[in-house]
């Protein structure tokens, strides 16, 4: 049974349109779509050269009023230099959507006359139908077993489900500080793994004595004649 719908929210998704009476003669016509409840009113954007098949893919939200469950639309083709041009208009039933939750239909829209002037596609979202299709069930007394899934007050019995208890298994490696800490196999190595090894060989005597400052004596020039020179030995008395 379907509760008020005073102050609820229906989300409206217009999708487009399809077979447009066109209400121009010689280029393509710029549709518009126009969504009315009580006093709320949305308009869409203008589908420029929309022509008879315009589409839109607009949403809007609407506060429900209790006792009101109609929405007009209607469609318009936008002019520039002159006023707008009706193309035609629909009532949308919104008992569909109000019961279920949803709906997704094409309405017919109707001209001035009464004549056929194409099709609207909309969308109704209504998020509390849900809450008000399902309701609250009464709270059963705590000394009883039963327990409603839709209740608000917190469940505080057995769960619906048993609780499976998993055994860890037997690590493969003793933990960490099941034993003390071994000393090392084998002393830390030193700098240098072995001391300095002698030399093979003790330093050798130079392969050659120190040559002499001179090999040979002094010999007098052959160019120059033997001494003494002047002013070697004092002058001769006279």
């Amino acid at each position: 049974m379907m509760a008020g719908i005073q102050g609820q929210v229906l989300e409206v998704t217009v999708v487009g349109c399809q077979k447009l009476k066109d209400t121009e003669w010689f280029s393509r016509q710029d549709p518009y779509v126009v969504l009315e409840y009580s006093s709320t009113r949305h308009r869409t954007r203008t589908c420029t050269d929309g022509g008879k098949n315009a589409v839109f893919q607009e949403k809007f939200m609407f506060t429900m009023l209790e006792g009101l469950r109609d929405l007009k639309v209607a469609v318009w083709n936008s002019n520039t230099l002159s006023t707008d041009d009706f193309i035609g208009n629909a009532t949308i039933k919104l008992q569909k959507a109000l019961s279920e939750g949803y709906d997704d239909c094409t309405w017919t829209l109707q001209s001035k006359n009464g004549r056929y002037a194409g099709e609207v596609r909309l969308i109704l979202h209504y998020a509390a139908a849900k809450k008000q299709n399902y309701g609250y069930a009464p709270q059963v007394p705590h000394h009883s077993a039963a327990h409603s899934p839709y209740s608000s007050a917190p469940y505080s019995g057995q769960s619906l489900y048993p609780q499976v208890q998993y055994s860890q298994p037997p690590s493969g490696y003793p933990p960490a500080s099941a034993y003390p800490p071994q000393p090392s196999a084998y002393p830390p190595p030193s700098a240098s793994a072995y001391p300095p090894a002698p030399s093979a060989y003790p330093p050798g005597p130079s392969g050659y004595p120190p040559a002499p400052s001179s090999a040979y004596p002094p010999q007098q020039s052959p160019y120059y004649p033997q001494g003494p020179y002047p002013g070697q030995y004092p002058p001769p008395p006279y």
